[in-house]
């Protein structure tokens, strides 16, 4: 488990990493610590990724999809052959 400093810490990081912000490298070496560890921080920090690279949805099939979170598992692993 960790501290509730921490789970704020963590939030505050994948929000602005959803959003688009700038993070230090700090503060991504103290988030991807956690995913290493930890199944859920690991998912959050995959779901704000794919919410960073994509636009809100204005579907609502699209949004239900994002939020079932049935995207691959990291949205870098599509074949990009350019």
């Amino acid at each position: 488990m960790f501290s509730i400093a921490n789970r704020h810490r963590l939030k505050v990081i994948l929000d602005r990493i959803a959003e688009g912000q700038a993070i230090t490298l700090k503060e991504r070496l103290f988030v991807d610590n956690f995913a290493d560890h930890n199944q859920t921080v690991a998912n959050c920090l995959r779901k704000a990724r794919r919410l960073q690279q994509k636009a809100e949805a204005t579907d609502e099939i699209d949004q239900l999809l994002n939020q079932l979170d049935l995207n691959p598992t990291d949205p870098e692993s599509q074949y990009r052959p350019q």
